[in-house]
């Protein structure tokens, strides 16, 4: 009797754990989805206008004021916990 009741919760189961992906792949399809050609071009557009100053060769020289990456221009500014 244990083993029917066994295989009936296994089944129970491999059901619901069908029915939480087939659930899963509904709201994948319900996704909203752009083209390559598309997403390709925002990100071209976005690196065109986006200055990042890790690449100076392509922006140029960036200020020290401007520079988000270099040392602060007045104190350390550090904070110890």
């Amino acid at each position: 009797m244990s083993g029917r009741v066994q295989k009936q919760s296994m089944s129970e189961l491999k059901l619901r754990r069908l029915t939480e992906h087939n659930q899963r792949l509904r709201e994948d399809l319900a996704r909203p989805r752009i083209r390559v050609s598309e997403a390709s071009k925002s990100l071209i557009n976005y690196c065109k206008s986006t200055p990042d100053h890790l690449i100076p060769s392509v922006w140029g020289p960036v200020s020290k004021a401007d520079d988000p990456f270099g040392p602060p221009a007045t104190g350390c500014n550090c904070v110890v916990m």
